[in-house]
């Protein structure tokens, strides 16, 4: 088969990574929207040659959704071995895409786990698990993770979405072997159809200091990328900079946060307005006052697109890009996976994409939550309080 038969969407001109930077032995791009990560994941899936490995919280079979179906099929057909798993609550799947996937030798699994002999509190637990990773492994050489899910809402307006802002990687080197193994080990302990295994016998990568894959997995309490944050948090010396879509941090995590300003870091962090979760906005902002007693600089998204983006950088070195917010249902509960970098290079390019984004950001003041009036206040202050329910 051609090249060019293989090309199952060509990605325009112009759609160049917002970086693109070497740490360790990879070689990691900076991915801003859709607009760049899309081509770049689906320029991916057609060159794979052996194996893909995709996961996703949130997969529509819109147009994008069938782009990537599309690409899909096409390799699978080839004799690819192509794993998908989608979250069942996340995701819109219509019976005839998901036939279409399995008629062409996609195997599919849809997260929704089931229990089986467990005490109320840990059933319950499993049933509010949701699978909230953005993976796609091509090869286990090329990796892809960040915010973006499969969806019209986040590819770009030229392609006929919504263009929300959000960030994604392109991982090419060990790294991307390690999201492979986290995939894998998810695949097999919530039951995945059975699959090519021999494809998948690679050598463990050796440990990478400088760019860590962080996975929440399976315990009830997983503290992995919290730990990050929090370790993070209280070294930093100079900066922080943070854009969350949901940000209703957990009592270390916010502590150490608070106390950063304190001690005379620069504390910013870009918050959404507009969001698709309207009670987690409105919690959130029970929490301003806090921060900006604290000194922290609060900012609220005004672009007409949705926010949508996890992303993390201090003190111009530490940073990361991932699906996890900073939420109960993030960081304890969900499946989530960070790439954690440690390169002043990608820092800074990361601090680049922020200080862009501020240009479309208004500052919040006590002035302007003073304004709200004091019923708003009080209702935000309880839907905060209330934040480990939503």
């Amino acid at each position: 088969m051609t090249a060019t038969t293989r090309t199952i969407w060509s990605a325009p001109e112009g759609r160049a990574p917002s970086a693109e930077v070497t740490v360790g032995p990879n070689r990691v791009a900076l991915l801003r929207d859709g607009f760049q990560a899309y081509p770049a994941m689906l320029e991916a899936i057609a060159r794979a040659t052996s194996t893909i490995c995709l996961e996703t919280y949130i997969f529509k079979d819109d147009t994008t959704g069938l782009r990537f179906i599309n690409a899909l099929v096409e390799r699978a057909r080839a004799g690819v071995e192509v794993l998908v798993m989608y979250d069942s609550w996340g995701s819109t799947l219509s019976d005839e895409s998901l036939a279409r996937m399995a008629a062409a030798g996609v195997k599919v699994k849809s997260f929704g786990p089931v229990p089986f002999t467990a005490k109320l509190g840990r059933i319950l637990a499993r049933l509010l698990r949701r699978n909230h990773r953005k993976s796609l492994v091509v090869d286990g050489a090329v990796g892809f993770t960040g915010g973006l899910n499969i969806a019209d809402d986040y590819a770009a307006v030229e392609d006929g979405g919504a263009g929300w802002r959000d960030t994604h990687l392109r991982l090419v080197g060990p790294s991307a072997l390690e999201l492979e193994r986290l995939f894998l080990s998810t695949w097999r302990q919530y039951r995945g159809p059975a699959f090519d295994a021999q494809r998948f016998e690679r050598p463990a990568p050796a440990a990478q200091a400088r760019l860590r894959i962080v996975g929440n997995d399976f315990p009830l309490d997983r503290k992995g990328i919290r730990r990050a944050y929090v370790e993070a948090f209280s070294r930093a010396r100079s900066s922080i900079f943070l854009t969350h879509a949901y940000f209703l941090p957990p009592a270390k995590v916010l502590n150490a946060l608070l106390t950063a300003s304190r001690r005379g870091v620069r504390v910013a962090i870009i918050l959404a307005a507009t969001t698709d979760v309207k009670l987690v906005l409105f919690a959130a902002r029970g929490l301003y006052a806090k921060l900006l007693k604290a000194g922290v600089e609060v900012y609220e998204w005004q672009s007409g697109r949705v926010l949508h983006a996890k992303t993390a950088v201090s003190d111009s070195l530490w940073a990361t890009v991932g699906s996890s917010n900073l939420d109960p249902l993030s960081l304890r509960q969900n499946l989530e996976v960070n790439a954690l970098v440690i390169d002043a290079e990608f820092a800074r390019a990361l601090e680049r994409l922020f200080l862009e984004d501020l240009r479309q950001c208004r500052r919040v003041t006590q002035e302007t939550v003073r304004a709200w009036g004091l019923w708003t206040r009080f209702l935000s202050s309880i839907a905060f309080r209330l934040r480990h329910w939503l």
